[in-house]
């Protein structure tokens, strides 16, 4: 099967609000920015220890809004949503994948959830998340899911061990 590279560059360049972005590119020329969305606990701060010595910067939206702004406005490698129901923005949980799907099609996410349910997981599939973690969330886990994505995506190792 034969892609047409133009068409794919054209489709991506009109979704992702006129910028272009090569789906495997290096990582080594620019700045790497996972977005994540705001929890009501304290995971953004352990992340950040997963982050920081490899040069990552964990980017945290408050909103839906925000996720769109940022989403519009930096180049994102992948987000990172917490689909706890108990989140007090509007667009919490898989509205927020659905969200970021409207934005970026092809932007890889991983999802955070408690009381996973084979119906999540199935909707899940169908909005083409990367995977999905059960919460509480261990960071190992959370580390070699990030180290898969990066590699498969982005031939990159930054997060192996």
């Amino acid at each position: 099967m034969s892609y047409n590279l133009y068409a794919y560059v054209s489709l991506w360049h009109s979704v992702c609000n006129s910028k272009v972005v090569m789906m495997v590119d290096s990582l080594q020329s620019d700045e790497v920015n996972v977005l994540a969305s705001q929890a009501d606990w304290d995971w953004p701060l352990a992340v950040r220890d997963i982050f920081r010595p490899r040069g990552v910067n964990l980017l945290v939206a408050d909103s839906a809004n925000d996720i769109v702004n940022v989403l519009r406005h930096r180049r994102i490698r992948t987000t990172i949503v917490d689909t706890d129901p108990a989140q007090c923005w509007a667009g919490a949980g898989l509205w927020t994948l659905k969200i970021i799907r409207l934005e970026c099609p092809l932007m890889p996410c991983i999802l955070l959830a408690s009381g996973i349910t084979e119906m999540m997981l199935e909707e899940a599939l169908q909005l083409d998340a990367f995977s999905v973690i059960d919460k509480p969330v261990d960071m190992n886990i959370l580390k070699d899911q990030l180290n898969r994505l990066f590699v498969k995506r982005y031939g990159s190792y930054i997060f192996s061990a």
